[in-house]
């Protein structure tokens, strides 16, 4: 093995040094938040840099489990992300596989068309009004079904399709095998990293909606978990669900109970991550090579 050189070894050193201060950089936030989210009124009220608990207190998470407020919100959340991501997946894939390995008729100007919509939309007003006249107003659908397919995730898995040898496909159609049955027991268990990559990236997305639901979904029993802290970010009130159910000596700082929702919005999805991240640079580069 050659020696490396001074020039080389330092490099490394600022490049190590320089990731280093990024990842302090980004786990600051999350770990001010999780320490405001344990700390007491008297330590969140002198305020000052705080990145481990001071006066350490779970009133502020007791406070917003007293009520089924929170955790409605967060089964509606769940509810939505696995529900949706089946939705997108099943929708993204039956699109993707005609437009990458079947001679359907109009293919060329429909992906034209599939492109067209990264470029223009709607708007926000023509939306609303089918979402309205489809009769979705006030239900989970109506966060879902408009979302169902991603123009840009439909483009990267269809080139992903493109790259599986045809002769495998052949093979399957000469022993009798329908486009179907080639797309569910060929072409997907082939394609599990891309369809990993993109399960990750449609559910994150369908977690963290927030203004779909704002627009579609009045009934408050139905709203998503980010919608729920918004509500308490905006009225910067201490009242999460159903104050009657608190007792009235019970003073809690409303800063205390953003942060608490927040660890509790944000600690599920951040689960998901190490079980499909490796999937990423696998799933989304081998799609991306061949246009």
């Amino acid at each position: 093995m050659a020696r490396r050189s001074f020039g080389e070894k330092g490099f490394d050193v600022i490049n190590i040094g320089l990731l280093g201060l990024v990842a302090i950089l980004m786990v600051f936030p999350f770990l001010y938040i999780i320490a405001l989210s344990f700390s007491d009124e008297k330590t969140i009220a002198e305020g000052g840099l705080i990145l481990f608990p001071k006066g350490w207190s779970l009133e502020a998470y007791r406070y917003i489990f007293s009520t089924d407020t929170l955790v409605r919100s967060l089964y509606n959340s769940i509810l939505i992300t696995i529900g949706g991501t089946i939705v997108n997946l099943a929708m993204t894939s039956l699109m993707a596989y005609p437009l990458a390995k079947t001679h359907l008729l109009g293919r060329r100007g429909l992906l034209m068309l599939v492109i067209f919509t990264i470029l223009f939309s709607g708007g926000l007003i023509p939306t609303f009004l089918v979402v309205k006249w489809t009769g979705l107003l006030d239900s989970l659908w109506s966060v879902i079904i408009p979302t169902s397919i991603s123009a840009f995730y439909l483009i990267i898995l269809k080139n992903f399709f493109q790259q599986i040898p045809e002769g495998l496909e052949e093979s399957a159609k000469i022993d009798g095998a329908n486009d179907m049955v080639i797309l569910l027991r060929i072409v997907l268990p082939l394609s599990l990293p891309a369809m990993a990559t993109f399960a990750l990236f449609y559910a994150v997305n369908h977690w963290n909606m927030y203004f779909h639901a704002i627009m579609y979904i009045n009934d408050n029993s139905k709203w998503p978990i980010q919608v729920l802290l918004r509500q308490i970010v905006i009225l910067s009130q201490s009242a999460v669900g159903d104050s009657s159910s608190i007792s009235d000596e019970t003073v809690l700082p409303p800063q205390s109970i953003k942060m608490a929702v927040i660890v509790f919005a944000t600690v599920p999805i951040m689960l998901v991550y190490p079980f499909l991240q490796k999937h990423f640079a696998k799933g989304v580069l081998l799609g991306s090579v061949k246009g």
